[in-house]
């Protein structure tokens, strides 16, 4: 899966955020930083998101819970 990341150069250095993936947006002193910056806030977007689903089926009965693989 590929996503597109945007970053735009501010006063104080960079923004960055993930099309496709609400949430994960960050912000560095330098380019490099940003990118790498960005790279943790898709992990922790991912978590969060993977918990708050745990949490919302965890009291819920006859759930099917799979892998799913996506290609574009």
């Amino acid at each position: 899966m590929k996503f597109s990341a945007v970053f735009k150069k501010v006063p104080e250095g960079y923004i960055g955020f993930v099309e496709e993936l609400p949430g994960a947006n960050t912000q560095g002193k330098t380019l490099e930083e940003t990118k790498e910056n960005l790279q943790e806030a898709i992990a922790m977007t991912f978590e969060a998101n993977r918990v708050l689903a745990e949490e919302s089926i965890a009291e819920m009965h006859d759930v099917i819970r799979e892998p799913v693989f996506v290609q574009t």
